[in-house]
Order: C-alpha cells, then sequence, then structure tokens
C-alpha cells in the first residue's frame, strides 16, 4: 500500500533475468522546482548475517560503496548533479542528537570511500541519533521508532544542477499535535480484532523480568526464555542446551499491568507476542563440544557490539569468559559445563536454538554445522507454554554465565 517506490540498488538476483537483476529500483530522479534530485537506495549489506537464509538464498547483497559509486556515473548520465544516498548502514555517535564531536561504524568507511559527487547521505540501523560531516558531507540519522525527524533544508543551483547549501537539523517529535483522525480509526479497528487474543491470560509473574545484562551479558528474561526453549525440545528432539539471541527479545516482562488492563502480575498473550514477535521455529541439531565452543566464540565477531550477541542459555550450561582475551580465545574450555560437567570436546550434544540462528544468523556460522536438524514449536508458543506451566515465574539468578575476574 504504499505509495513511494522502494529503492535497493544493492540487492542482485543471483540468476539476473532478462529485465533486470535488481530486486527493487536502483535509483529515482525527482525534481524539485528545477532542481534534479537523484536518490540512491541501498540495503544493508550484512542482510544475510541477520535474517533467515531460506529468505533470501535467491539474492545477493553487494558492497554499498562500490554500488553507489558505479550509479553515480549513471546518474550524471541523466542530467543529475546533486545525489543524495539512502541507506540503511549507520554508526555510532558521540555527542547528542545534533552533534558529531565523534563517530565510528560501518559508515565512516562507506562514505570516505564513496565518490565525492555525493551530497548527502540519510542513514539508520543502528538506531542512533546525530548529524554528522564526514569526509566535507553531511550524514544524518534520526534514532528510531519514530523519536526524531530530519529536517534537510538543500538549495541547488538550476544552473549548474549543483547543493550551494545542505541545512541540516534533527527535530525531535514532541506529540503535540492532533491525532490523525483516518489512522486512529484504523488502529481502533484492528484493536477491536486483535483484543481477544491479545488480552487472553497466560499466566502471572512475581516482579519484572527485564533483559537488563549482568557484567557477563546475562539476561533475566533471556534465561527464562531460553528454558522454555528447552523444555519445549527436550522430549520429542532430545535436547540439552538451548541458546537464544538477544536480539530476538524485543520488550521485557514487566510486572505491571499493561494497558490492557489485566492488573499487575498477569501475563496476557500480548505481552508474551510483544517479546518474541518474529515466529521462528525452535531448531535442535547436535553439535559437538567442541562446536559448541565455536559457537560461543563467536559472540565476540561480527559488526554488532558486543553486548548485543552474548547468547542466553539455559538452565544447567554454564561457561566463563575472559574480556582480556583476544576474541575467539576467550572461553576456556574446561569452563563449559552442562549439570555441572564438563562438556567433552569430541561429544555429541543436542542443542535446541531458532531457525534465525539454526542458518548461521548474527554470524553465529558454527550452528550452520549442526546435524539432525528437528523442527519443533514456533518460539512464541514454546514461551507461552512455559508460561502456563511455571506460573508464577520468578527472575531467576544470574549465575549461568560469568567472567573472570
Amino acid at each position: 500500500g504504499a505509495d513511494f517506490k522502494y529503492l535497493s540498488a544493492n540487492v542482485k538476483l543471483k540468476e539476473p533475468t532478462p529485465y533486470r537483476s535488481t530486486f527493487f529500483d536502483a535509483t529515482k530522479i525527482k525534481s524539485f522546482a528545477g532542481g534534479r534530485v537523484g536518490f540512491i537506495g541501498l540495503t544493508l549489506e550484512d542482510t544475510p548475517t541477520i535474517v533467515s537464509a531460506s529468505g533470501i538464498r535467491d539474492v545477493e547483497f553487494r558492497d554499498e560503496a562500490e554500488t553507489i559509486n558505479h550509479l553515480v556515473g549513471y546518474l550524471h548520465s541523466k542530467g543529475v548533479k546533486t545525489i543524495v544516498v539512502l541507506i540503511h548502514e549507520g554508526g555510532l555517535p558521540t555527542g547528542t542528537y545534533n552533534e558529531c564531536p565523534g563517530i565510528s561504524g560501518p559508515i565512516v568507511d562507506i562514505v570516505k570511500n564513496t565518490d565525492p559527487e555525493v551530497d548527502l547521505f540519510i542513514t539508520g540501523h543502528t538506531h542512533q541519533a546525530y548529524n554528522c560531516l564526514i569526509d566535507g558531507r553531511p550524514v544524518t540519522s534520526a534514532s528510531s521508532n519514530g523519536r526524531l525527524i530530519t529536517d534537510v533544508d538543500m538549495t541547488i543551483d538550476k544552473r549548474t544542477q549543483q547543493p550551494t547549501k545542505i541545512a541540516v537539523n534533527n527535530k525531535i517529535v514532541t506529540r503535540d499535535v492532533p491525532k490523525d483522525a483516518g489512522e486512529t480509526n484504523l488502529i481502533a479497528k484492528y484493536q477491536t480484532f486483535a483484543a481477544p487474543i491479545a488480552n487472553r491470560v497466560v499466566g502471572s509473574n512475581t516482579a519484572d523480568i527485564t533483559r537488563t545484562p549482568s557484567a557477563a551479558g546475562e539476561q533475566p528474561l533471556g534465561d527464562v526464555i531460553a528454558d522454555s526453549q528447552l523444555a519445549s525440545t527436550a522430549g520429542p528432539a532430545g535436547a540439552q542446551i538451548a541458546f537464544m539471541n538477544p536480539g530476538g527479545i524485543r520488550a521485557d516482562l514487566t510486572y505491571a499491568s499493561s494497558p490492557a488492563g489485566e492488573g499487575d502480575g498477569i501475563i496476557t498473550y500480548g505481552e508474551v507476542f510483544t517479546i518474541q514477535p518474529f515466529g521462528n521455529v525452535l531448531t535442535t541439531l547436535t553439535l559437538t563440544g567442541a562446536q559448541i565452543e565455536q559457537v560461543l566464540e563467536q559472540q565476540w565477531g561480527g559488526s554488532q557490539p558486543a553486548e548485543g550477541r552474548i547468547l542466553q542459555v539455559s538452565k544447567g550450561f554454564t561457561y566463563t569468559w575472559d574480556a582480556s582475551k583476544a576474541p575467539g580465545d576467550r572461553i576456556d574450555p574446561a569452563s563449559i559445563k552442562l549439570d555441572g560437567t564438563t562438556v567433552d570436546p569430541g561429544a555429541s550434544y543436542r542443542v535446541t536454538v531458532n531457525n534465525f540462528l539454526a542458518d548461521g544468523g548474527d554470524n553465529f556460522t558454527a550452528l550452520k554445522a549442526g546435524t539432525d536438524r528437528q523442527g519443533g514449536q514456533v518460539d512464541v508458543d514454546a514461551f507461552e507454554a512455559y508460561i502456563k506451566a511455571h506460573s508464577p515465574i520468578s527472575p531467576p539468578p544470574l549465575d549461568r554465565i560469568t567472567t573472570v575476574p
């Protein structure tokens, strides 16, 4: 239902059709009172590390800077001299939402490796707010979830078609304007349909169970979810261990009543679904102890911050990691234990993860080597069943993952 075009210049069909090899349009040219602007849209090159492999098997994601540089010449051939890049990649800044005394992350190298004919970069992905100049060019991001709007005021010389001024201002969304009547009515309509499902009571909790991590990266809610996945697959698939990616846990399980008014300490299906909304399927596979160690070492790889990659583990599985050691060598194999017994590098173990992780998601590529795969419940269904069976749920002690003092 979008009334605008999606752009994705760097997503290519692996088997080009006779018509075009890009999945969506690469560029869009728009005129503003005689000034022509070319937009290049790009998808995150690292998409294969954060989505299920089965969903992208027919496409490939190419280097962003190389793609941009190729298209600059194309836009010039159309007489376009003002170029804006819309890119789902970003950085990690310092300063407030309209400042940028320092920024790191992938977007820095992308901008520096891009043709200087690109005039403006509108970025995302990291959910940060910044208003930067990198390599002399404005690079913006408007946080996430509608918190900010980036206002760009650009002046273009009609004669040269080059921009003579680009002023950028990140504005806080203050929510002090009247609600849109049409949108409000649409939301109300679907809330009526969803309410009987969302407000169904599934259990109870004694206190907030949050995603707040310990110093070692262990989360109370992550523990509960991993336990639910182990409980779901221990019998039918013989699972002994479960791992849950923290990025798949999207909200805290609070004690206070939700807006549905069910009461304090009451858990509804709507709350459960908000926590796990992706509909991933549990997958149990066989790994050796050595492969389990490899999976754990991969927590300190990839483009995401380490604190966002510590896998949450099921009860009975413990290990210790050492931040002073180099990535890839942070875990002493002797510290990896199941029910108090050191995991044998040569022995086989049944491990449950969701299908996103099983396909190597979040750069946990070692999981792709798992054998004897067996599918199970949808993750949210397993979570709901666990809450029903174990209510009232309490925050567990954070004693599964530890660090060297």
